[in-house]
């Protein structure tokens, strides 16, 4: 990867962690719960031994597998992905 693009990708996973742990201190100030993060990524069977991988906020069709496992070791990589953390899963790229 370029020197810039993992500078910045190290920054931003960076700053993740940072508003992760200001949200956390806020709501221990507060004496509240810290709300659930739902599921960002959804396994939808399109038809026999076809199963789409779906990005629920948008309805974007992020991939397609032909068996269940496959697909939702997918569905876990983009959540992983989309929580900062470096992941590859055997026989998947992105």
């Amino acid at each position: 990867m370029h020197p810039s693009i993992q500078q910045r990708s190290e920054g931003l996973a960076a700053l993740r962690v940072r508003a992760s742990i200001a949200t956390s201190a806020l709501f221990a100030l507060i004496g509240k719960e810290q709300p659930v993060q739902e599921v960002r990524y959804q396994v939808i069977n399109k038809g026999k031994g076809a199963y789409h991988v779906v990005e629920r906020s948008t309805g974007k069709v992020m991939g397609m597998c032909f068996t269940w496992k496959a697909a939702i070791n997918r569905a876990q990589v983009l959540e992983a992905r989309a929580d900062g953390k470096k992941i590859n899963i055997e026989g998947w790229s992105q």
